[in-house]
């Protein structure tokens, strides 16, 4: 992300944004609704003349009234405006800008606000910035016009800054789901934001694109006292998604506080190890639940910090204790499946095989073998990614069991975690056997199921579905894997 330009600059920016030139071929009114609020300066302020742009790229389109309103973009220089055409004297135009993804824009609306001429039959506003760089605001724009007492607007858009190929694009629709107050994805998502934040890094280290590292940071020192401290709170499963994120930060940053953070994440893990059903992490520290996502999340996290810190043995022990443990729960079913946990008798209740309990152990398998070379790891990995690949497919895509059409909550996140330990492994295996899966999923997802913001929904095959960040990080997910 280009370095934002000093305030003097901007002021001086604002201040000569009044005073721009007419637009060749049509002139242009000066916004008239456009807040101080508003107006942002990056490499340019807000209200730039569009004849200027070196550029002229129209993604998306309405109708009302038989005008045509397009929103237009100068990918260059990160600006878009709109124009109305086909119209008559008093047709009005403008743009709506979001930093959350489209979900409001009472700051940012009605930018250029402008309306045709006496004699004319058409009309564009000036250019508006889409992102503020200054703030960290991952920006989205809408063209928007009214004829009458009609308004329509387009869907909304954003140029390819940032969002150069399908994972960037991904990537930075993502991140118009960080809270710059909280900072955490949806304003107060626990361990989901966990999740969407691993996706963040692993997409910066596997597309090369650096632009929102800042988050791992800032969630970082905004949270790091929050619930019980050090990312840990009464349920150790989101424990274990805190220290795998903090792993994922380390390998990016180097920085060893995240190290030291995951290791306390792992301890208080360890300290949740009882004798119910003859070892196991349990769920909650206010029962003894024993089910399958937490004793992953442990056996990947333990490997991973072996892997991690010279001399280990301590967490290899408790790596290795795991795995014999959760292999012999019966919680890992006759067709290779996992189902959710054990019942009050310590036998496999049947529950759910939600798709990341599926995919996290598979991640665990193969820092364990990165630990011990022992390649019955792998071939069991391999066994159960065979099984879950052709079971939780329909219509040619992953499908979580009883998918729903919101993007809300905790299940749209499990497709990513189950796609990001079937991608590590894939890595791992010299034969790379679930390139053509991963892939297959990956373009069915781009080319069906995303908006022209790229946002995705629940669905990857295409379908009804809304669009939130739990839905977006498990696509991320799949795309950073696909690569």
């Amino acid at each position: 992300m280009p370095t934002p330009r000093s305030l003097s600059a901007a002021l001086l920016c604002l201040a000569l944004a009044g005073t721009l030139s007419g637009v060749t071929g049509a002139a242009v009114a000066a916004p008239a609704a456009a807040t101080a609020s508003a107006a942002i300066c990056n490499k340019y302020c807000d209200a730039r003349d569009p004849a200027l742009s070196p550029q002229d790229r129209q993604p998306v389109s309405a109708s009302l009234s038989g005008r045509s309103i397009a929103l237009h973009f100068d990918d260059t220089d990160a600006m878009g405006w709109a124009s109305i055409t086909n119209g008559a004297a008093g047709d009005e135009v403008w743009m709506d800008r979001s930093t959350d993804g489209g979900r409001t824009w009472t700051n940012g609306s009605k930018l250029g606000d402008t309306a045709v001429p006496a004699g004319g039959n058409g009309w564009r506003t000036l250019m508006y910035n889409v992102d503020d760089w200054n703030t960290q605001g991952v920006g989205a724009l809408r063209a928007c016009g009214q004829v009458g007492g009609g308004i329509t607007c387009t869907p909304w858009a954003r140029t390819t800054w940032n969002a150069g190929d399908r994972r960037t694009a991904a990537a930075t629709a993502l991140m118009m789901s960080f809270d710059r107050g909280s900072k955490l994805f949806g304003g107060n998502g626990w361990w989901t934001s966990a999740n969407a934040l691993t996706a963040i890094i692993d997409n910066a280290r596997v597309s090369g694109m650096g632009s929102y590292t800042y988050a791992i940071a800032a969630t970082y020192d905004k949270n790091i006292g929050a619930q019980g401290g050090n990312f840990t709170n009464e349920y150790l499963d989101d424990t274990g998604w805190w220290g795998l994120a903090w792993v994922d930060a380390y390998d990016q940053t180097g920085d060893s506080r995240y190290l030291a953070t995951a290791r306390a994440d792992a301890d208080h893990m360890f300290a949740n190890w009882n004798g119910t059903c003859g070892g196991g992490v349990r769920w909650s520290t206010n029962g003894n639940y024993k089910n399958a996502i937490t004793n992953e999340l442990f056996l990947q996290l333990t490997a991973a910090l072996h892997n991690r810190i010279p001399g280990d043995s301590t967490y290899l022990t408790r790596a290795r204790n795991e795995w014999t443990w959760f292999q012999g729960s019966g919680m890992i079913n006759s067709d290779h499946m996992i189902n959710d946990g054990l019942s009050d008798a310590c036998a496999n209740n049947a529950q759910p095989t939600w798709t990341y309990n599926q995919g996290v152990v598979l991640n665990g398998l193969t820092e364990l073998y990165r630990a011990t070379n022992d390649a019955s790891l792998l071939t069991t990995a391999r066994t159960l990614a065979n099984a879950s690949t052709t079971r939780l497919q329909s219509g040619g895509v992953l499908r979580e069991p009883g998918e729903g059409d919101g993007c809300t909550g905790d299940g749209p996140s499990f497709k990513g975690a189950y796609v990001r330990g079937l991608g590590r492994l894939n890595t791992q295996l010299s034969d790379h056997p679930y390139t053509s899966t991963i892939g297959s999923w990956a373009n069915t997802a781009y080319t069906k199921d995303r908006n022209a913001l790229d946002q995705y929904g629940p669905h990857w095959a295409g379908g009804a579905g809304s669009t939130d960040y739990g839905c977006q990080q498990s696509v991320l997910d799949l795309l950073n894997a696909a690569g």
